[in-house]
């Protein structure tokens, strides 16, 4: 005969039994579960890649519109793609979609440097040499007048530098710069005319570049920007002066205005475009990808030099250009002040003014130099400049707006992902 205890045993065992089963069926769904989401993320990411280079390797007017479409034709696997301007650089967006999964990510695209095109100087050829003096050093190739180059003496200094003056290969320039892209400089000069919201005083913003661009307009009236942050997929927007204080943080942001005041002691990463001028204080940071560019399609008698002015001891990360479509009887000039660094390129459609110890680690494209002290004004003399194209980090993109850049695009910064 059983006795009693033996059935309770076989209860409890049972039980266990029972509860070791559930948990397995509960760790196999849970285990199939995680697998299919990992599965569909890993479709997802290679979807998604697979977006983003057919974004890269379309020409520059493919998917202005969002573009929705399926990878493989079946419909399970679908993308959209969908192409920006944004200043000198474009923006692409692109999302994978799966069923009810969805990834995106968000990056701005800049164009690779052809290496046939790159210097560290170019100059126009004015039938006049150039003149180094000081401690000055060229190094890269170097695009000259066939009047060639040679050292001088000034301010109570001879030349100092390498006896060979330029580090790398010397090459004949033309008598005119190569020409910006047209096409990039035309979208550019549309954004002079957008019009937007007004910025409430002490607003921060941050804008997804999923939406709409958030445009701030100014109008008409002077205005100074104040203890803001602002990030993201904005653009400001002014038709007189625009002053930006060191108490803003700027992120990717664009600006477009008649003129452009910064205050001493600002950093941020932006891209500042002005029809007249754009003034920088002292000890300014703009980190890369920056711009700092004048672009001015309409000019009179009366129309004020075109000048991008830097102050001392600052430095730029990116690019600064000036660009008049007809030249006015004062010229477009870029001026840097002592000590300060280029991180890039600049081009000058005329003049380049420089201070003693001023720093290019990139290129320079430009009519002509200045080099005023308190007696004279010299032209086609650098003094204490140095210009080293192999200082610049390889890694460096540059815009299709100019000269120097090839056909091929490359992700330059990563924007937003999800």
């Amino acid at each position: 005969m059983v006795r009693a205890t033996a059935l309770y045993l076989v209860i409890i065992i049972a039980l266990v039994i029972g509860l070791i089963c559930s948990s397995l069926v509960a760790v196999a769904y849970f285990y199939r579960a995680e697998y299919q989401r990992k599965f569909r993320y890993d479709q997802l990411s290679h979807n998604l890649s697979s977006g983003i280079n057919i974004l890269l390797s379309t020409p520059d007017s493919a998917y202005q519109k969002e573009t929705k479409f399926s990878l493989f034709g079946n419909g399970n696997d679908s993308i959209t793609l969908h192409r920006k301007t944004w200043g000198i650089f474009d923006v692409g967006i692109v999302r994978a979609i799966i069923q009810g999964d969805t990834i995106y990510k968000g990056f701005s695209i800049a164009n690779t440097v052809d290496s046939a095109k790159w210097a560290a100087l170019y100059i126009t050829d004015d039938d006049r040499p150039l003149s180094l003096s000081g401690k000055t050093q060229i190094e890269g190739n170097a695009f000259l007048p066939k009047a060639g180059i040679q050292t001088a003496y000034v301010d109570n200094k001879a030349y100092d530098g390498d006896k060979r003056l330029v580090i790398g290969k010397k090459l004949t320039s033309d008598k005119r710069l190569p020409a910006l892209d047209t096409s990039r400089l035309s979208l550019l000069n549309r954004s002079f005319s957008i019009n937007g919201n007004k910025l409430k005083l002490g607003d921060s913003l941050n804008c997804s570049f999923l939406k709409p661009t958030q445009v701030v307009d100014f109008a008409d009236k002077p205005y100074s920007l104040n203890n803001l942050s602002l990030k993201g997929n904005i653009l400001l927007h002014s038709d007189t002066t625009l002053t930006i204080d060191s108490s803003v943080k700027m992120d990717n942001v664009i600006v477009f205005a008649k003129a452009i005041v910064v205050r001493e002691g600002f950093k941020g990463t932006c891209q500042l475009f002005a029809s007249d001028s754009i003034s920088v204080g002292k000890n300014c940071r703009f980190s890369y990808p920056s711009c700092l560019g004048i672009i001015r399609s309409k000019t009179t008698k009366l129309s004020p030099q075109a000048k991008i002015t830097i102050g001392d001891s600052g430095s730029v990360n990116g690019t600064v250009f000036t660009w008049e479509k007809i030249p006015a009887a004062l010229k477009p000039q870029i001026e840097l002040g002592k000590k300060d660094t280029i991180q890039g390129q600049i081009y000058a459609q005329d003049a380049l003014a420089l201070k003693d110890s001023c720093v290019i680690y990139g290129s320079i494209f430009s009519t002509r130099f200045l080099y005023k002290n308190s007696f004279t004004l010299y032209e086609n003399y650098l003094i204490n400049v140095q210009l080293n194209s192999n200082q610049l980090s390889p890694y460096y993109l540059s815009s299709g707006l100019l000269p120097v850049s090839s056909k091929k695009k490359k992700i330059l910064q990563w924007i937003e992902e999800k």
